[in-house]
């Protein structure tokens, strides 16, 4: 299993160290801070774009959603709702102002309008949140890589993040970016020649369209959810609401999407580029969801594995339940003949166009899926028996299992490639950023004296080494954690929702000044951690009593309203007396 072809393996390390080679060489010889941070303001729209989705696209994108898609369906994709509004509001709003002041980094302009605390109190809230982002983006695939390859998780860990500090270090925001488009091009060739090879792997009689079918019986097909339960993670309403928020947070105050589209060569190639990334975006995570979908379509005529996790898997047959776990497999195996069978007799009569036998065989197809889920559950139940630290969640290895049983060779390097390119982007943006922010919002503004443009590069260049040494430390003791397909998201949720509510009452409530809103800012961080712990972090996955999501409109709505709560409490005071 653990074992890639020589073509595989020249594939994969010709792809990764073209990127670090190609990056370091483009972006050579940068000597002051325009230069370093913002990329000489040169960079055009469809840089910014294709920069501003990268940056977004990270490995867990990659690894995560088919899972996600191939467990629960299409519905996930709501979570992206509210991004192209959030993008017209920025390009309106945000690009404008950060441009006519000429900001290096989007916390300046907290300074600017309110004092010197509130700027450094919403960079030290970017530094957590991204820092420990970035140790999961480096975590996320090496864990997995990791688990299905044999090979050791630190090595990893240390082999993405060193070829991601080479180039990011050597060439900052211009080297970030220029890679960044190297990137999505092998991404997307990646992604959509899996996608056809999927469908050639299906039966002779199974076209796209009656896989979509199959799909749709098994209920996988379902986008849209009109509910209001507050407890689903993914409606219209939270993707529309609570989506758009942390999309209007992420990109208009995450300094890791800022510095993207600071770069620009004017408002306008900003504002371009982040409306490419508003059309595209959702038009990708449907694809890759799809995706996600045609591998459940496959493994409905191919045998799966029980769990998909091989680690798991190797853990519960090495203790005292492999005799219950094999006994759950012969009965998975069972199952799946089963649900060939059940799969064909819907196929067939699909052919017929008999409506009473199309409804009867689809039913038996949704019984059928019951059994296999209970199955999976029990299963999950015996590893956590056998090991209550192991990983049952196997979302995340559905499709790097697939990459490896199933696609022939050459094509395994360059999935593999895409993984750990989407993982070296993300993580790029995120040190990128880090180290801007310590240099210019901490380090420039707290330290006494006037200094030269190189001292303040080589501060950033020093900031971002030390970013990504401790991201890959970070991401060396991340298996303290689970749930990784939303674990940067929930992370994102906790502390966005409070810096927006900043922006948000530096832009439009002009009457409200730094004391109230920086103290507004340190009572809202405070009650969120409280909801997110009792009412999301104590209960199991997608039981919470609150969705994460909505986490971002709670943080930003509070943090407004404390502020102007807060101003219009000092004012009577001043006033009386």
């Amino acid at each position: 299993m653990g074992t890639l072809s020589t073509l595989d393996w020249s594939i994969l390390v010709g792809t990764l160290l073209f990127i670090v080679v190609y990056g370091v060489w483009r972006t050579r010889g940068s000597q002051n801070v325009n230069d370093y941070v913002r990329g000489g303001n040169d960079a055009k729209w469809w840089t910014i774009g294709l920069s501003v989705m990268a940056t977004q696209a990270s490995a867990i994108t990659f690894l995560s959603t088919p899972g996600q898609a191939f467990h629960d369906g299409m519905g996930f994709v709501q979570f992206y709702f509210g991004l192209p509004i959030a993008m017209v509001i920025i390009c309106l709003v945000f690009v404008p102002i950060y441009h006519r002041l000429k900001v290096y980094t989007a916390y300046e302009f907290l300074e600017n309008r309110f004092d010197l605390k509130t700027r450094s109190l919403a960079a030290i809230l970017f530094l957590i949140q991204r820092g420990l982002a970035a140790g999961i983006t480096i975590y996320a695939p090496s864990i997995i890589l990791s688990a299905i390859l044999g090979w050791d998780l630190q090595t990893l860990n240390i082999i993405i993040g060193t070829l991601v500090i080479i180039y990011t270090v050597s060439g900052g925001t211009k080297a970030v970016s220029v890679t960044q488009k190297q990137q999505m091009f092998i991404i997307m060739t990646g992604m959509f020649i899996t996608f056809f090879f999927i469908l050639g792997y299906l039966p002779a009689d199974i076209n796209f369209s009656k896989a979509l079918k199959i799909a749709g019986a098994s209920d996988k097909l379902n986008i849209l959810d009109f509910s209001f339960d507050p407890k689903s993670r993914y409606t219209f309403w939270s993707g529309i609401t609570g989506g758009l928020f942390l999309a209007l947070a992420y990109f208009g105050t995450d300094q890791s999407q800022v510095q993207r589209y600071l770069s620009g060569k004017s408002v306008r190639e900003s504002q371009l580029g982040l409306i490419f990334n508003g059309i595209f975006k959702i038009p990708m995570q449907f694809f890759i969801l799809l995706v996600g979908v045609m591998v459940f379509v496959f493994y409905q005529y191919n045998s799966s594995p029980l769990n998909f996790n091989p680690s798991a898997t190797k853990t519960v047959m090495e203790s005292e339940y492999a005799s219950d776990y094999k006994l759950l497999q012969e009965e998975h195996d069972k199952l799946e003949v089963e649900k060939k069978m059940a799969q064909d007799e819907f196929s067939a009569a699909l052919e017929l166009k008999e409506f009473a036998a199309i409804e009867e065989a689809k039913l038996h197809i949704i019984a059928i899926n019951k059994k296999d889920s209970a199955s999976r559950i029990a299963a999950k139940s015996l590893i956590e028996k056998a090991d209550d630290g192991a990983e049952t969640n196997d979302k995340d290895y559905v499709f790097i299992h697939f990459i490896i049983h199933h696609l022939p060779k050459g094509l395994i390097g360059l999935l593999l490639a895409v993984i750990l390119s989407a993982a070296m982007s993300s993580t790029a943006s995120e040190l990128n950023a880090l180290g801007t922010i310590t240099a210019l919002d901490l380090y420039k503004r707290n330290k006494k004296g006037t200094f030269t443009q190189k001292h303040y590069v080589t501060a950033s260049k020093g900031f971002t080494l030390m970013w990504g040494v401790l991201a890959i430390l970070i991401a060396g003791v991340a298996d303290l954690f689970d749930n990784l397909i939303q674990l940067v998201n929930i992370i994102g949720s906790i502390f966005y929702g409070n810096v927006l509510g900043i922006f948000l009452l530096a832009f439009f409530f002009k009457f409200v000044r730094g004391n109230a809103v920086f103290f507004a800012a340190l009572l809202t961080q405070l009650i969120v951690c409280v909801i997110y712990y009792y009412y999301i972090h104590i209960y199991p996955s997608g039981e919470e009593k609150l969705g994460y999501l909505w986490l971002n409109f709670i943080g930003a709505a509070l943090v407004i309203t404390l502020a102007v709560l807060m101003e219009g409490f000092d004012r009577v005071l001043r006033t009386t007396s």
